[in-house]
């Protein structure tokens, strides 16, 4: 039996591809194009028929004030530059007697600048004590660029308009936080009753001032 040498190749028939009709891509491009006119419009007449956005939506953002401890964070994060923050220390009396005074920063001023802004949502993502959030508005367009500055009054107005968020997974873990803060509850509950079932002490004045008597 003879086996076939190294630099034997069997023979293989070219393959031949069918040769399109000339005209055909623009036959198919038309049949697109007719099929496209006879359907019915999907087009949404805004503003009368407001766009169902998703629930992330980066619209504008909005300032919850009171969880903003001025540290600067946001500002030096900025890609832009277009938050501008001011604000001053004040001097705290110590809580207990003989304790010691703090101080602690003041807001002043907090705006950002809309017009600079890119949307990248950094700030909010660095933020330590959630005082930024995202708002799925989107209407706030001005024919003065100046406009597009938003004060703090007007970011608190955005936050109004910021969606709750989304319910947690039900076999989820239950959070760090809430479980400390249910064990210190229970702890401090405890002490309570504790306090309310003991005795009340003797006055043992009272006592002493009769024997004298």
């Amino acid at each position: 039996m003879s086996l076939p040498s190294p630099d034997h190749h069997p023979s293989t028939a070219p393959s031949r591809r069918p040769r399109a009709f000339p005209g055909s891509g623009l036959a198919k491009g038309l049949a697109v194009t007719l099929r496209t006119m006879t359907r019915k419009s999907v087009t949404a007449q805004y503003p009368d028929a407001q766009p169902d956005l998703p629930p992330r939506t980066r619209g504008v953002i909005g300032l919850f004030e009171e969880n903003c401890t001025v540290c600067m964070l946001c500002a030096r994060e900025c890609p832009d530059w277009c938050i501008y923050i001011d604000s001053h220390k004040e001097t705290v009396p110590p809580a207990a007697p003989g304790g010691r005074e703090r101080s602690r920063n003041v807001l002043d001023r907090f705006a950002i600048d809309f017009a600079l802004c890119m949307y990248c949502g950094i700030c909010i993502e660095v933020c330590p004590f959630d005082a930024l959030f995202w708002s799925p508005e989107f209407e706030y367009a001005e024919t003065d660029i100046r406009e597009l500055t938003h004060e703090r009054d007007k970011l608190r107005e955005w936050m109004w308009t910021v969606p709750e968020p989304p319910a947690l997974d039900p076999a989820a873990e239950e959070p760090k936080e809430i479980a400390a803060a249910q064990k210190a509850a229970d702890k401090l509950a405890a002490q309570q009753a504790a306090a309310a079932a003991a005795p009340p002490p003797a006055d043992n004045a009272a006592d002493t001032t009769g024997e004298e008597t």
